[in-house]
């Protein structure tokens, strides 16, 4: 079993991404250390830190239920840029080349989210 992040749209054939549990907090934890701090030491991860003491574009995807909710079209736009640059942070290994792939995916999916102006819908 795993998630998937898709498109609002009940278009079968529009882009996705998916993750095995495991993997998407991996992703996770990834881009929080990116973005300067530990996702397991935040609430909802097993820490005491609350998201207000952290500044992110990231809030939204990253304190987000793994399979249930979804996000708007603005906060997929607040967190493209964001997203983005992690591409440009690292170099090597077929670790951070998986990162990379999720990145490029969860940008396509993204990116049509905006475009078709629906909402992200975790599943």
């Amino acid at each position: 079993m795993g998630l998937m992040l898709s498109p609002g749209d009940d278009d079968v054939t529009s882009p996705g991404v998916s993750w095995s549990y495991t993997g998407f907090n991996m992703f996770r934890e990834w881009l929080a250390q990116a973005e300067g701090f530990t996702l397991a030491e935040m609430n909802g991860f097993g820490g005491d830190c609350v998201w207000s003491s952290v500044s992110t574009t990231l809030a939204p995807l990253l304190d987000h239920p793994d399979d249930d909710g979804s996000l708007a079209p603005a906060q997929c736009a607040a967190m493209l840029e964001a997203i983005t640059e992690q591409r440009q942070h690292e170099d090597g290994g077929p670790v951070l080349e998986r990162r990379l792939d999720d990145v490029r995916q969860l940008v396509t999916v993204m990116k049509y989210c905006l475009e078709k102006e629906v909402e992200l819908i975790f599943c």
